[in-house]
């Protein structure tokens, strides 16, 4: 009797145990399921190194990449423009949207597994281009460099582009090219890569002059062309004369640049960008942009005025500082920029952006002002002929390299007219002077974003 008592509860806990395992079997899989199928080189899920299957087309519906048939857009032009996007069939270029995205491309839940791969891919619509990626291509040329435009408002991408680039369907030698014209073609410029800002970081000196001194509007600076500071020179190409804030920064006055970041100081100068986000880090899509760079806190008197120049150690991303830019446009707050517009699965929406304020990062006052400097700089200096149909507010800037190296070109700013709300950047290694090179290659690539705009 005792022996069978033994084995019934013998019997009891096996069951006891089977019900435990079940249970947590069914609990694992409806909390961590997805986890199962999603991970990284998932044989549910991926063909290599990305998803097996998905597409990806432009804001136009334009192919750009057929992950199942493994096929790009049709015309080179546009596979070249649209690379550091969606990557090439050797992994070299990463698409970080595409594992971010996975599960609203595949469209899985718990009951029908991974459903979209029944008959209907998940086809990824992003905000960029064809039309206007191309544009941008053609107008950097044989350049190094990046060219991007995004919605202030809405914080969609228009355009991206990084060059040097290549036909992901023609691959050259990129290991064996000993002309350099491919140095750093794996690296997305606009955000993997940081450059030294020359004198669009006077936006910066000026954002935190206007927040930080009363009287800074009402103060006049004297360019002699020279200023002997902290034992060392700082030098503009000319002597200024005597002027006010607006015509120091149309002027791009280093001197008076420099006056000006003696004043602001330099731990507040590095206060106040790290609260613009110039030094920091953003991210969407799945991407996170390089971090900037501004060593001022500690920096001597004389390495604090070129700081505030944008020389010294300043460095800034292409895309984190688009974004400073688009926040002077929209009044002091900016949009987080995306590149993924909606996501469908047959039928089923199954993602759509929204737009992301940021936090307000300067007065309402401050970005007014900076707005109306911006468009001082086009009305005195570049000229409106450059910008025909609409009203440009921008800043140039030109970055002196070390040693030998030609300066790097640098342009950017934004349109004012509610039918484009468009603010742009332009780098361009050793492009020579900001305005000179970015002027042409930004007035093309806007043309083309709005005629884009204007057929939807």
């Amino acid at each position: 009797m005792n022996r069978i008592t033994n084995r019934s509860w013998i019997v009891v806990v096996l069951a006891l145990a089977l019900v435990a395992g079940s249970v947590l079997f069914v609990w694992e899989f409806v909390t961590q399921g997805p986890d199962w199928v999603y991970f990284s080189g998932s044989p549910h899920v991926y063909d290599g190194l990305k998803p097996e299957k998905g597409v990806l087309t432009d804001r136009n519906g334009v192919l750009l990449l057929n992950l199942g048939e493994g096929t790009y857009a049709t015309d080179s032009q546009v596979r070249r423009a649209m690379l550091h996007w969606t990557g090439d069939r050797q992994g070299n270029i990463a698409t970080p949207l595409l594992s971010q995205y996975l599960r609203q491309m595949t469209g899985f839940d718990l009951l029908n597994g991974v459903y979209a791969y029944a008959d209907a891919p998940g086809v990824m619509e992003l905000t960029l281009s064809a039309k206007v990626q191309t544009a941008a291509l053609e107008a950097l040329g044989d350049a190094k460099g990046t060219v991007a435009v995004y919605n202030y408002k809405t914080g969609q991408i228009l355009c991206a582009v990084s060059t040097p680039s290549f036909d992901p369907d023609d691959v050259p030698d990129v290991a064996g090219d000993t002309s350099g014209i491919y140095d750093g073609v794996y690296l997305n410029r606009f955000t993997q890569v940081t450059y030294t800002p020359g004198s669009i970081f006077k936006l910066v000196t000026t954002a935190v002059a206007l927040e930080t001194i009363p009287d800074i509007l009402r103060q006049d600076f004297t360019c002699t062309g020279v200023l002997e500071v902290g034992g060392g020179t700082v030098t503009c190409e000319r002597a200024h004369g005597t002027m006010g804030l607006y015509e120091a920064l149309a002027n791009s006055c280093n001197c008076t640049y420099a006056n000006i970041a003696q004043q602001i100081g330099g731990e507040r100068l590095q206060r106040y960008a790290e609260a613009f986000g110039i030094t920091g880090k953003l991210s969407f899509d799945g991407y996170s942009t390089a971090a900037g760079s501004l060593n001022a806190a500690d920096a001597s008197l004389y390495e604090l005025s070129w700081a505030g120049i944008g020389q010294h150690t300043d460095l800034v991303n292409p895309c984190q500082f688009l974004s400073f830019v688009g926040a002077i446009a929209n009044g002091g707050a900016g949009t987080v920029p995306h590149v993924v517009d909606r996501i469908t699965v047959g039928d089923r929406v199954t993602y759509r952006a929204e737009p992301e304020r940021m936090d307000r990062i300067m007065s309402a006052d401050t970005a007014r002002i900076l707005r109306e400097m911006m468009r001082n700089n086009v009305e005195e200096k570049y000229g409106d002929e450059n910008f025909p149909d609409i009203l440009v507010c921008a800043k140039s800037g030109t970055a002196e390299m070390d040693g030998d190296v030609a300066s790097n070109a640098l342009f950017t700013g934004f349109v004012m007219d509610e039918e484009y709300p468009l603010a742009f950047i332009v780098v361009v290694q050793e492009g020579g002077y900001g305005s000179h090179t970015g002027m042409p290659i930004i007035n093309k690539v806007l043309t083309a974003c709005m005629e884009v705009l204007d057929e939807e």
